[in-house]
Parts: C-alpha cells; sequence; structure tokens
C-alpha cells in the first residue's frame, strides 16, 4: 500500500489528530492506570488486557459529555485519569446509585 504523497493529505490527517488529541490522551491515561492498577492489585495478564480496555473505552464514552456540561476538552486527561483509578466496578457502582437516584425522583 502506497503512503499519500500529497501534502494536502498530510495536513488533514495532522489537523484530524490535532481534534482528537485531548481523547486520545485522555484513553492513554485511563489504560495506563488501570493497568498499573491492576499489576498493583496482584491481578493477572487478563484482568490487566480488560480492565484496560474497559477503562479506556469508558473514558471515550464519557469525553462527549464535556462539552455537554461546557466543560474544556482539556478537562478529558482528568476525566481519562478518574475513570483508570476508579476501574469499572466503581464506575458501574457509581452509574446504578445515579440512575436508582434519577429513578425514584
Amino acid at each position: 500500500m502506497k503512503m499519500p504523497d500529497r501534502p494536502e493529505t498530510w495536513a488533514a490527517a495532522l489537523a484530524w489528530l490535532q481534534t482528537i488529541a485531548p481523547s486520545l490522551y485522555a484513553f492513554g491515561l485511563s489504560v495506563t492506570i488501570a493497568v498499573l492498577r491492576v499489576v498493583y492489585g496482584g491481578g493477572t495478564k487478563r484482568q490487566m488486557v480488560l480492565e484496560g480496555a474497559l477503562c479506556g473505552f469508558a473514558t471515550l464514552t464519557l469525553v462527549p459529555l464535556l462539552e455537554y456540561f461546557g466543560l474544556p476538552q482539556s478537562m478529558a486527561t482528568f476525566a481519562g485519569g478518574t475513570v483508570g483509578f476508579l476501574g469499572t466496578e466503581k464506575l458501574r457502582d457509581l452509574a446504578i446509585r445515579w440512575g436508582e437516584k434519577k429513578a425514584s425522583a
């Protein structure tokens, strides 16, 4: 497969990468923290891979909420770090409690 050699193609690709950079940083930080948390807790490689992937993808679903709530995209890294630190179990518990509170209101 031949790489594109037109400058406008490279410019468009770099502009796109710059646009999604906060999400990429958040994803990477979330995965890294989740994997390190599992290693620290004595987990298996399977747990590291799954927890890292789940936290990374959970972060990608939360990043658009920053814009919805009027927060700057620079907060994406904070969101990623928080998700990675809390982990999927705690996030699920928080989501269930939030849903139950909304349902009872």
